[in-house]
């Protein structure tokens, strides 16, 4: 699973979306998107980072999402 930690109104949450959308439907891998901004205790901790990228709850990017790194994430369950 894919995870998108984002807030509105974030231009880079919008590339980082782009990408996860590509990935996820290349790999048949599920995403889903969480708003910081309605969760305090993800808004306390990633307020500076965003976008955040997990997969299956390991970090693996942060402000920007490398294609290459999240399919190598993917790959490497």
């Amino acid at each position: 699973m894919i995870t998108l930690l984002s807030r509105p109104g974030c231009h880079l949450c919008d590339d980082a979306r782009t990408v996860i959308v590509r990935v996820a439907a290349d790999c048949g891998e599920p995403w889903e998107e969480k708003d910081i901004t309605r969760d305090e205790a993800l808004l306390r901790e990633y307020h500076d980072h965003i976008p955040v990228t997990f997969v299956d709850g390991r970090q693996v990017d942060f402000w920007r999402v490398d294609e290459d790194r999240l399919r190598r994430a993917l790959a490497s369950r």
